[in-house]
Protein backbone atom coordinates (compact mmCIF):
# COMPACT_ATOMS: atom_id res chain seq x y z
CA UNK A 1 0.00 0.00 0.00
CA UNK A 2 1.39 3.63 -1.02
CA UNK A 3 2.33 5.52 1.61
CA UNK A 4 0.13 8.64 2.00
CA UNK A 5 1.73 11.95 0.26
CA UNK A 6 1.25 15.52 2.38
CA UNK A 7 1.30 18.59 -0.17
CA UNK A 8 3.96 21.04 0.69
CA UNK A 9 4.06 24.63 0.12
CA UNK A 10 6.73 26.07 -2.00
CA UNK A 11 9.40 27.33 0.03
CA UNK A 12 8.98 31.71 -0.65
CA UNK A 13 11.97 32.99 -1.40
CA UNK A 14 12.71 36.44 -0.63
CA UNK A 15 13.60 39.08 -3.86
CA UNK A 16 16.92 39.53 -4.39
CA UNK A 17 17.37 43.46 -2.96
CA UNK A 18 15.85 42.08 0.08
CA UNK A 19 17.99 38.88 0.45
CA UNK A 20 20.95 40.93 0.01
CA UNK A 21 20.09 42.89 2.30
CA UNK A 22 18.99 40.69 4.92
CA UNK A 23 22.22 38.28 4.56
CA UNK A 24 24.20 41.74 4.97
CA UNK A 25 22.55 42.19 8.70
CA UNK A 26 22.61 38.39 9.04
CA UNK A 27 26.27 39.05 9.29
CA UNK A 28 26.29 41.82 11.53
CA UNK A 29 23.84 40.58 13.87
CA UNK A 30 24.43 36.55 13.72
CA UNK A 31 22.82 36.23 16.95
CA UNK A 32 19.56 38.17 16.13
CA UNK A 33 18.22 36.10 13.07
CA UNK A 34 14.62 37.57 13.75
CA UNK A 35 14.70 41.22 14.77
CA UNK A 36 11.50 42.91 15.86
CA UNK A 37 9.78 44.52 12.99
CA UNK A 38 7.67 47.72 11.87
CA UNK A 39 5.79 46.19 8.92
CA UNK A 40 3.60 48.40 6.60
CA UNK A 41 0.40 46.01 5.91
CA UNK A 42 -0.81 48.46 2.43
CA UNK A 43 2.63 48.43 0.30
CA UNK A 44 3.60 51.46 -1.25
CA UNK A 45 3.17 49.50 -4.74
CA UNK A 46 -0.37 48.79 -3.89
CA UNK A 47 -1.54 51.96 -3.04
CA UNK A 48 -0.15 52.49 0.26
CA UNK A 49 1.15 55.59 2.06
CA UNK A 50 4.70 54.15 3.52
CA UNK A 51 7.05 53.50 0.85
CA UNK A 52 8.98 51.69 3.89
CA UNK A 53 7.90 48.01 3.50
CA UNK A 54 10.07 47.01 7.01
CA UNK A 55 11.75 48.52 9.48
CA UNK A 56 13.86 45.86 11.82
CA UNK A 57 15.13 46.96 15.18
CA UNK A 58 18.16 45.71 16.60
CA UNK A 59 19.78 45.23 20.21
CA UNK A 60 23.42 46.80 19.98
CA UNK A 61 24.21 45.76 23.56
CA UNK A 62 26.84 48.23 24.04
CA UNK A 63 30.74 47.90 23.68
CA UNK A 64 32.78 49.62 26.65
CA UNK A 65 36.26 49.52 25.25
CA UNK A 66 35.14 51.10 22.18
CA UNK A 67 32.92 53.66 24.31
CA UNK A 68 29.85 52.21 22.62
CA UNK A 69 26.81 52.82 24.41
CA UNK A 70 23.95 49.97 24.34
CA UNK A 71 21.13 51.12 22.09
CA UNK A 72 18.36 50.36 19.09
CA UNK A 73 19.42 50.01 15.95
CA UNK A 74 16.61 50.87 13.21
CA UNK A 75 17.24 49.74 9.81
CA UNK A 76 14.90 50.73 6.73
CA UNK A 77 13.66 48.50 3.69
CA UNK A 78 12.37 49.89 0.50
CA UNK A 79 14.68 52.92 -0.46
CA UNK A 80 16.42 51.00 -2.44
CA UNK A 81 15.20 48.22 -5.02
CA UNK A 82 14.15 45.18 -2.86
CA UNK A 83 12.10 43.46 -5.91
CA UNK A 84 14.01 43.83 -8.72
CA UNK A 85 10.85 44.18 -11.10
CA UNK A 86 10.12 47.94 -11.52
CA UNK A 87 7.33 47.61 -8.98
CA UNK A 88 8.10 50.53 -7.03
CA UNK A 89 11.41 51.72 -8.69
CA UNK A 90 11.95 52.31 -12.18
CA UNK A 91 15.54 51.06 -13.95
CA UNK A 92 17.65 53.76 -14.88
CA UNK A 93 19.81 53.30 -17.69
CA UNK A 94 23.36 53.33 -16.98
CA UNK A 95 22.65 53.29 -12.63
CA UNK A 96 24.73 51.70 -10.68
CA UNK A 97 22.40 52.08 -7.73
CA UNK A 98 19.56 50.08 -6.45
CA UNK A 99 16.79 51.95 -6.09
CA UNK A 100 17.28 55.54 -4.96
CA UNK A 101 20.78 53.87 -4.04
CA UNK A 102 20.36 53.61 -0.31
CA UNK A 103 18.81 53.14 3.16
CA UNK A 104 18.31 55.07 6.04
CA UNK A 105 19.05 53.71 9.63
CA UNK A 106 18.98 55.30 13.19
CA UNK A 107 20.88 54.48 16.58
CA UNK A 108 19.24 55.45 19.33
CA UNK A 109 20.38 55.24 22.73
CA UNK A 110 18.67 52.95 25.43
CA UNK A 111 17.47 55.00 28.32
CA UNK A 112 18.34 54.98 32.46
CA UNK A 113 15.01 52.92 32.66
CA UNK A 114 15.97 50.43 30.16
CA UNK A 115 19.60 50.06 30.82
CA UNK A 116 18.51 49.19 34.32
CA UNK A 117 16.26 46.41 33.68
CA UNK A 118 19.17 44.67 30.84
CA UNK A 119 21.49 44.45 34.24
CA UNK A 120 18.51 43.35 36.74
CA UNK A 121 16.48 41.30 34.39
CA UNK A 122 18.62 40.59 31.68
CA UNK A 123 16.22 37.33 30.24
CA UNK A 124 13.13 39.79 29.89
CA UNK A 125 12.86 40.52 26.09
CA UNK A 126 12.89 44.17 25.91
CA UNK A 127 10.90 46.46 23.13
CA UNK A 128 12.59 48.98 21.71
CA UNK A 129 10.48 52.51 21.17
CA UNK A 130 8.65 52.94 17.55
CA UNK A 131 8.77 56.41 16.90
CA UNK A 132 12.14 56.38 15.27
CA UNK A 133 10.34 54.09 12.82
CA UNK A 134 7.61 56.72 11.75
CA UNK A 135 10.73 58.93 11.77
CA UNK A 136 12.56 57.04 8.91
CA UNK A 137 9.17 56.61 7.36
CA UNK A 138 8.46 60.46 7.13
CA UNK A 139 11.75 60.69 5.65
CA UNK A 140 11.33 58.27 2.57
CA UNK A 141 8.45 59.77 2.01
CA UNK A 142 9.47 63.26 1.39
CA UNK A 143 12.38 61.45 -0.70
CA UNK A 144 10.01 59.52 -2.69
CA UNK A 145 7.38 62.19 -3.07
CA UNK A 146 10.36 64.61 -4.11
CA UNK A 147 12.77 62.17 -5.75
CA UNK A 148 15.23 64.08 -3.41
CA UNK A 149 18.12 61.53 -2.49
CA UNK A 150 20.42 61.75 0.71
CA UNK A 151 24.04 62.05 0.56
CA UNK A 152 26.56 61.73 3.43
CA UNK A 153 26.60 65.03 5.13
CA UNK A 154 23.32 66.15 4.38
CA UNK A 155 21.16 68.57 6.87
CA UNK A 156 17.38 67.94 7.47
CA UNK A 157 15.75 71.18 9.40
CA UNK A 158 13.13 68.99 11.40
CA UNK A 159 11.72 72.07 13.48
CA UNK A 160 10.19 69.63 16.80
CA UNK A 161 11.39 67.08 19.05
CA UNK A 162 12.39 63.85 17.16
CA UNK A 163 10.15 62.00 19.84
CA UNK A 164 7.22 64.77 20.07
CA UNK A 165 8.57 65.17 23.80
CA UNK A 166 8.53 68.62 25.41
CA UNK A 167 11.74 68.29 26.36
CA UNK A 168 14.45 66.97 24.67
CA UNK A 169 16.69 69.90 22.53
CA UNK A 170 17.34 67.18 19.37
CA UNK A 171 15.00 69.13 17.05
CA UNK A 172 17.39 68.89 13.65
CA UNK A 173 19.15 65.80 11.77
CA UNK A 174 22.46 65.02 9.73
CA UNK A 175 22.64 62.48 7.83
CA UNK A 176 25.98 60.35 8.58
CA UNK A 177 27.34 56.81 6.68
CA UNK A 178 26.25 53.88 9.20
CA UNK A 179 29.67 52.74 11.00
CA UNK A 180 29.02 49.11 10.61
CA UNK A 181 26.70 48.64 7.80
CA UNK A 182 28.84 50.95 5.05
CA UNK A 183 27.83 50.45 1.40
CA UNK A 184 26.61 47.04 -0.07
CA UNK A 185 26.17 46.12 -4.06
CA UNK A 186 23.46 44.02 -4.30
CA UNK A 187 22.31 42.31 -7.28
CA UNK A 188 19.64 45.22 -8.36
CA UNK A 189 22.71 48.13 -7.62
CA UNK A 190 24.90 49.44 -4.64
CA UNK A 191 23.13 50.35 -1.12
CA UNK A 192 24.56 53.20 0.75
CA UNK A 193 23.30 52.71 4.41
CA UNK A 194 22.95 56.70 5.48
CA UNK A 195 22.24 57.01 9.61
CA UNK A 196 20.16 59.65 10.41
CA UNK A 197 21.75 61.70 13.52
CA UNK A 198 19.67 63.87 16.14
CA UNK A 199 21.32 67.09 16.71
CA UNK A 200 20.59 70.35 18.07
CA UNK A 201 19.22 73.92 16.12
CA UNK A 202 22.99 75.33 16.87
CA UNK A 203 25.12 71.75 15.80
CA UNK A 204 22.54 72.34 12.12
CA UNK A 205 23.23 75.68 12.03
CA UNK A 206 26.57 75.15 11.61
CA UNK A 207 26.72 72.56 9.63
CA UNK A 208 24.51 74.25 7.09
CA UNK A 209 26.88 77.66 7.26
CA UNK A 210 30.02 75.13 7.18
CA UNK A 211 29.54 71.47 5.86
CA UNK A 212 27.34 68.63 7.32
CA UNK A 213 30.53 65.84 7.61
CA UNK A 214 32.50 68.63 9.57
CA UNK A 215 30.06 69.05 12.18
CA UNK A 216 29.63 65.69 12.64
CA UNK A 217 33.34 64.73 13.15
CA UNK A 218 33.04 66.88 15.94
CA UNK A 219 30.18 65.18 17.45
CA UNK A 220 32.25 61.45 16.90
CA UNK A 221 34.83 62.75 19.50
CA UNK A 222 33.18 62.31 22.66
CA UNK A 223 30.42 59.42 24.07
CA UNK A 224 28.52 62.15 24.94
CA UNK A 225 27.44 63.72 21.68
CA UNK A 226 27.55 60.38 20.26
CA UNK A 227 30.71 58.80 19.85
CA UNK A 228 32.69 56.92 17.17
CA UNK A 229 29.07 55.42 15.74
CA UNK A 230 27.02 58.94 16.82
CA UNK A 231 24.52 57.05 18.85
CA UNK A 232 21.36 59.91 19.08
CA UNK A 233 20.84 60.26 22.97
CA UNK A 234 17.54 62.49 22.92
CA UNK A 235 18.66 63.20 26.80
CA UNK A 236 21.44 65.03 25.76
CA UNK A 237 21.51 68.13 27.83
CA UNK A 238 24.24 69.73 26.02
CA UNK A 239 25.34 70.69 22.35
CA UNK A 240 29.36 69.91 21.19
CA UNK A 241 29.79 73.84 21.23
CA UNK A 242 28.51 74.41 24.57
CA UNK A 243 30.51 70.48 25.76
CA UNK A 244 33.73 71.68 24.05
CA UNK A 245 33.66 75.65 22.99
CA UNK A 246 36.92 75.65 21.29
CA UNK A 247 35.34 73.40 18.69
CA UNK A 248 33.76 76.47 17.86
CA UNK A 249 36.65 78.28 16.74
CA UNK A 250 38.04 75.86 14.90
CA UNK A 251 34.84 75.64 12.25
CA UNK A 252 35.36 79.61 12.23
CA UNK A 253 38.52 79.07 11.63
CA UNK A 254 38.12 76.53 8.59
CA UNK A 255 34.89 78.71 7.12
CA UNK A 256 37.25 81.53 7.25
CA UNK A 257 39.97 79.73 5.28
CA UNK A 258 37.42 76.86 3.03
CA UNK A 259 34.00 78.97 2.99
CA UNK A 260 30.89 77.25 3.36
CA UNK A 261 29.15 74.07 1.71
CA UNK A 262 25.51 75.67 2.13
CA UNK A 263 24.58 77.04 -1.44
CA UNK A 264 20.83 77.79 -1.30
CA UNK A 265 17.86 78.67 1.19
CA UNK A 266 14.33 78.35 0.29
CA UNK A 267 13.39 82.70 0.29
CA UNK A 268 10.38 85.07 -0.37
CA UNK A 269 12.29 87.47 -3.05
CA UNK A 270 10.67 89.70 -5.75
CA UNK A 271 12.66 91.86 -8.47
CA UNK A 272 12.48 94.01 -11.32
CA UNK A 273 14.77 95.52 -13.58
CA UNK A 274 16.35 98.76 -12.92
CA UNK A 275 16.19 100.76 -16.52
CA UNK A 276 19.18 104.16 -16.81
CA UNK A 277 17.64 104.56 -20.09
CA UNK A 278 14.21 105.00 -21.82
CA UNK A 279 15.09 101.95 -24.30
CA UNK A 280 13.45 98.50 -23.56
CA UNK A 281 14.74 95.39 -24.47
CA UNK A 282 11.57 93.10 -23.36
CA UNK A 283 9.80 94.02 -20.32
CA UNK A 284 10.20 91.36 -17.25
CA UNK A 285 9.85 91.21 -13.70
CA UNK A 286 8.89 89.20 -10.69
CA UNK A 287 4.92 88.80 -11.42
CA UNK A 288 5.02 88.30 -15.24
CA UNK A 289 7.81 85.83 -14.59
CA UNK A 290 5.57 84.03 -11.74
CA UNK A 291 2.25 83.79 -13.42
CA UNK A 292 4.13 82.81 -16.67
CA UNK A 293 5.68 79.85 -14.86
CA UNK A 294 2.36 78.80 -12.97
CA UNK A 295 0.72 78.50 -16.27
CA UNK A 296 3.48 76.50 -17.92
CA UNK A 297 3.94 74.23 -15.11
CA UNK A 298 0.19 73.46 -14.60
CA UNK A 299 -0.14 73.06 -17.87
CA UNK A 300 2.56 70.68 -18.53
CA UNK A 301 2.07 66.69 -18.94
CA UNK A 302 2.48 64.97 -15.25
CA UNK A 303 4.62 61.66 -15.30
CA UNK A 304 3.49 59.00 -12.96
CA UNK A 305 5.94 60.01 -10.32
CA UNK A 306 4.95 63.60 -9.73
CA UNK A 307 1.31 62.73 -9.60
CA UNK A 308 1.95 61.39 -6.37
CA UNK A 309 3.70 64.09 -4.84
CA UNK A 310 2.54 65.95 -1.89
CA UNK A 311 4.47 69.04 -0.61
CA UNK A 312 7.25 68.35 1.63
CA UNK A 313 6.98 68.73 5.50
CA UNK A 314 10.88 69.85 4.81
CA UNK A 315 12.86 72.21 2.73
CA UNK A 316 13.92 70.54 -0.70
CA UNK A 317 17.26 69.63 -1.22
CA UNK A 318 19.81 71.05 -3.91
CA UNK A 319 22.74 69.47 -5.34
CA UNK A 320 24.50 72.31 -7.07
CA UNK A 321 28.44 72.17 -7.75
CA UNK A 322 30.39 74.52 -5.76
CA UNK A 323 31.65 76.58 -8.42
CA UNK A 324 29.78 75.57 -11.74
CA UNK A 325 26.11 76.14 -12.54
CA UNK A 326 26.49 73.58 -15.65
CA UNK A 327 23.85 71.76 -15.38
CA UNK A 328 22.73 72.36 -12.57
CA UNK A 329 19.65 74.42 -12.41
CA UNK A 330 17.74 74.89 -8.95
CA UNK A 331 14.25 74.45 -10.18
CA UNK A 332 11.86 72.16 -10.21
CA UNK A 333 10.56 73.33 -13.68
CA UNK A 334 12.26 75.04 -16.41
CA UNK A 335 10.94 75.44 -20.16
CA UNK A 336 13.23 73.74 -22.70
CA UNK A 337 16.55 75.56 -24.04
CA UNK A 338 15.52 78.95 -22.78
CA UNK A 339 17.17 82.16 -24.21
CA UNK A 340 18.98 84.32 -21.56
CA UNK A 341 17.14 88.12 -21.03
CA UNK A 342 20.03 90.48 -19.98
CA UNK A 343 18.79 93.19 -17.60
CA UNK A 344 20.19 96.35 -17.75
CA UNK A 345 19.92 96.45 -13.79
CA UNK A 346 18.11 94.63 -10.83
CA UNK A 347 16.56 96.01 -7.45
CA UNK A 348 15.68 92.74 -5.32
CA UNK A 349 13.27 92.90 -2.42
CA UNK A 350 14.25 90.36 -0.19
CA UNK A 351 12.14 89.02 2.78
CA UNK A 352 14.11 89.77 6.12
CA UNK A 353 13.69 85.88 7.31
CA UNK A 354 16.54 85.37 5.43
CA UNK A 355 18.73 88.87 5.16
CA UNK A 356 20.87 86.74 7.39
CA UNK A 357 22.03 84.56 4.92
CA UNK A 358 23.34 87.67 2.49
CA UNK A 359 26.64 87.93 4.33
CA UNK A 360 27.30 84.63 4.50
CA UNK A 361 26.51 84.27 0.69
CA UNK A 362 28.86 87.24 0.02
CA UNK A 363 31.97 86.39 2.48
CA UNK A 364 31.45 82.39 3.01
CA UNK A 365 30.58 81.58 -0.53
CA UNK A 366 31.45 84.42 -3.62
CA UNK A 367 34.50 85.50 -1.88
CA UNK A 368 35.71 81.42 -2.43
CA UNK A 369 34.66 81.33 -6.45
CA UNK A 370 30.77 79.71 -5.38
CA UNK A 371 27.54 80.78 -5.78
CA UNK A 372 24.15 81.13 -3.61
CA UNK A 373 20.68 80.60 -4.07
CA UNK A 374 17.21 82.07 -3.10
CA UNK A 375 14.69 79.54 -3.75
CA UNK A 376 10.80 80.56 -4.39
CA UNK A 377 8.15 79.07 -5.19
CA UNK A 378 8.42 79.60 -8.88
CA UNK A 379 11.83 81.41 -9.66
CA UNK A 380 14.92 81.44 -8.35
CA UNK A 381 17.91 84.08 -7.68
CA UNK A 382 21.11 82.78 -7.65
CA UNK A 383 24.10 85.26 -6.89
CA UNK A 384 27.54 84.14 -8.79
CA UNK A 385 31.12 84.91 -8.43
CA UNK A 386 33.21 85.79 -11.43
CA UNK A 387 34.54 82.32 -11.41
CA UNK A 388 31.69 80.02 -11.54
CA UNK A 389 31.29 78.36 -14.58
CA UNK A 390 28.52 77.43 -16.80
CA UNK A 391 26.44 80.86 -15.69
CA UNK A 392 24.58 82.58 -18.38
CA UNK A 393 26.17 85.95 -16.96
CA UNK A 394 29.01 87.63 -17.33
CA UNK A 395 31.23 91.10 -16.04
CA UNK A 396 30.04 92.69 -18.77
CA UNK A 397 26.33 91.56 -18.75
CA UNK A 398 26.09 90.46 -14.99
CA UNK A 399 22.21 90.43 -14.75
CA UNK A 400 20.59 88.25 -16.74
CA UNK A 401 16.90 86.07 -16.49
CA UNK A 402 17.44 82.41 -17.95
CA UNK A 403 14.10 80.80 -18.00
CA UNK A 404 12.68 80.81 -14.85
CA UNK A 405 16.34 81.46 -12.96
CA UNK A 406 17.45 84.66 -12.38
CA UNK A 407 21.59 85.16 -11.90
CA UNK A 408 23.60 88.05 -10.60
CA UNK A 409 27.13 88.25 -11.10
CA UNK A 410 28.87 89.48 -8.13
CA UNK A 411 32.37 91.10 -9.74
CA UNK A 412 35.21 90.56 -7.35
CA UNK A 413 35.68 94.27 -6.73
CA UNK A 414 32.45 94.05 -5.53
CA UNK A 415 32.83 91.60 -3.05
CA UNK A 416 34.61 93.67 -0.15
CA UNK A 417 32.25 96.70 -0.54
CA UNK A 418 29.37 94.03 -0.42
CA UNK A 419 30.82 92.78 2.84
CA UNK A 420 31.29 95.98 4.48
CA UNK A 421 28.18 97.67 3.94
CA UNK A 422 25.94 94.67 4.71
CA UNK A 423 28.05 94.59 8.33
CA UNK A 424 27.39 98.19 8.51
CA UNK A 425 23.95 97.36 8.37
CA UNK A 426 23.89 95.07 10.82
CA UNK A 427 22.94 92.52 8.60
CA UNK A 428 24.79 89.06 10.36
CA UNK A 429 23.57 85.52 10.98
CA UNK A 430 22.14 86.49 14.31
CA UNK A 431 19.97 89.46 12.83
CA UNK A 432 16.26 89.55 11.27
CA UNK A 433 16.08 93.57 10.26
CA UNK A 434 12.29 94.65 12.16
CA UNK A 435 12.63 98.09 9.87
CA UNK A 436 12.10 98.02 6.07
CA UNK A 437 16.02 98.48 4.91
CA UNK A 438 17.25 99.56 1.52
CA UNK A 439 20.77 99.49 -0.10
CA UNK A 440 21.90 100.67 -3.27
CA UNK A 441 24.95 100.70 -5.46
CA UNK A 442 24.09 102.83 -8.22
CA UNK A 443 27.72 102.64 -9.93
CA UNK A 444 26.20 98.89 -10.73
CA UNK A 445 22.88 99.80 -11.21
CA UNK A 446 22.20 97.18 -8.41
CA UNK A 447 19.64 97.67 -5.39
CA UNK A 448 18.91 95.38 -2.49
CA UNK A 449 15.63 96.58 -0.28
CA UNK A 450 14.94 94.08 2.73
CA UNK A 451 11.05 94.08 3.55
CA UNK A 452 8.40 91.46 3.09
CA UNK A 453 7.77 90.99 -0.63
CA UNK A 454 4.32 91.81 -1.78
CA UNK A 455 2.18 88.69 -2.32
CA UNK A 456 1.97 88.22 -6.09
CA UNK A 457 -0.04 85.45 -8.16
CA UNK A 458 -3.47 85.78 -6.14
CA UNK A 459 -4.72 83.02 -7.96
CA UNK A 460 -1.96 80.47 -7.31
CA UNK A 461 -2.04 78.35 -4.15
CA UNK A 462 1.11 79.11 -2.41
CA UNK A 463 4.14 76.73 -1.25
CA UNK A 464 5.31 76.34 2.08
CA UNK A 465 8.12 78.20 1.99
CA UNK A 466 10.59 79.44 4.72
CA UNK A 467 14.12 80.17 5.53
CA UNK A 468 15.52 76.98 6.15
CA UNK A 469 18.43 76.10 4.84
CA UNK A 470 18.71 73.88 1.76
CA UNK A 471 20.46 70.46 2.68
CA UNK A 472 23.96 69.92 0.60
Amino acid sequence: MAEPTVDKKPEVKPPPGLKAIIEHLGQVYPNQPNPLQVTTLLKYWLGGQDPLDYISMYNFPGDADRNIPPHWHYISFGLSDLHGDERVHLREEDSTRSGMGFELTFRLAKTEAELKQQIENPEKPQRPPTWPANLLQAIARYCFQTGNGLCFGDNIPWRKSLDGSATSKLQSLLVAQDPQLGCIETPTGTVDFCQIVGVFENELEQASRWNGRGVLNFLRQDVQTGGDWLVTNMDRPMSVFELFPETLLNLQDDLEKQGSDLAGVNADFTFREIKPTSAIKEEVDFQTLSEKCANDENNRPLTETQMKREEPSFPQSMSMSSSSLHKSCPLDFQPPAPNCISLDGIEITLAPSVAKYLLLAIKDRIRHGRHFTFKAQHLALTLVAESVTGSAVTVSEPYGVLGYWIQVLIPDELVPRLMEDFRSAGLDENCEPKERLELEWPEKNLKLIIDQPEPVLPNVLPMSLDSAPLKM
